[in-house]
């Protein structure tokens, strides 16, 4: 009698079918690493956006309490900027992949 094939080989031998079905169409099969790229775009963005309204509001609010307008909203929205471009230049030197 013949032994069962663990459910671990299936899958690899789907997998290998897959593979050979694309290299004879031409068909590129993307893996999730591909990915990469689309969350450096995702991080830039957020950093684009989030440091210097974060910063803007921190700097309203002690504005507010404090009775600086608008010397403390100024600071940190150019602080915030200058850590947001910082943080963009780290996430350029990254490699996509």
């Amino acid at each position: 009698m013949t032994q069962d094939r663990a459910p671990s080989d299936l899958d690899r031998r789907i997998a290998d079918a897959k593979a050979a079905e694309a290299a004879r169409t031409g068909q590129v099969i993307k893996a999730p690493a591909d990915a990469k790229g689309y969350k450096q775009g995702s991080r830039v963005l957020m950093d684009l956006i989030g440091m210097p309204l974060g910063g803007g509001v921190l700097g309203f609010a002690l504005d507010r309490w404090m009775g600086t307008t608008p010397w403390f909203l100024l600071g940190f929205v150019l602080l915030s900027f200058v850590a947001a471009f910082r943080s963009i230049y780290k996430i350029s030197k990254e490699r996509a992949e």
